[in-house]
């Protein structure tokens, strides 16, 4: 395997890390698995609510899977699953939630993915989130070790 490669950047606000959701939505397409990390108040369900609303044709509630494990939503361009584990108590719990065939046919943002042991997807975005200094700022970190994130996510810098 070889090393991670990424990118790291700077989100001053909230409003930012809602603009990285929309960068990054543009370039996701069934199959992609987002594995969120950070800790409690990183902003991991901000940055997954605002990236589920960028993939559907009309907008609705998005409450954090918390207590469900799983929310489903149909994305304009497929299914959208968005699970968080922080609540689960072993990985072979895995198999009822249906994640791991998800994986291969939906957009899947999960959070707490420490928590999929060795069924995280091997070429999964791995977003890291983490907070700075001021409080509302978060520095968000993108790296992967396979598939084709790194011409995917190119000129991420750049996008307005």
């Amino acid at each position: 395997m070889t090393a991670p490669d990424g990118v790291t950047l700077h989100l001053p606000s909230p409003e930012a890390t809602d603009a990285l959701a929309r960068r990054l939505a543009a370039r996701l397409r069934p199959g992609d698995t987002l594995l969120l990390e950070g800790p409690v108040g990183a902003g991991k369900s901000h940055l997954a609510r605002a990236l589920i609303t960028a993939l559907l044709d009309v907008p609705e509630d998005i409450p954090s899977p918390t207590y469900t494990l799983v929310q489903t939503y149909a994305g304009r361009s497929g299914p959208i699953w968005h699970a968080d584990l922080y609540r689960l108590g072993d990985p072979d719990e895995l198999a009822e939630l249906g994640l791991e065939e998800a994986f291969g046919t939906a957009i899947c943002l999960v959070e707490w993915p420490e928590r999929l042991g060795a069924a995280a997807p091997a070429a999964a975005l791995t977003v890291t989130l983490a907070p700075v200094e001021d409080g509302a700022a978060r520095r968000a970190t993108l790296s992967w070790s396979a598939g084709d994130w790194a011409a995917r996510l190119e000129d991420l810098r750049d996008d307005a």
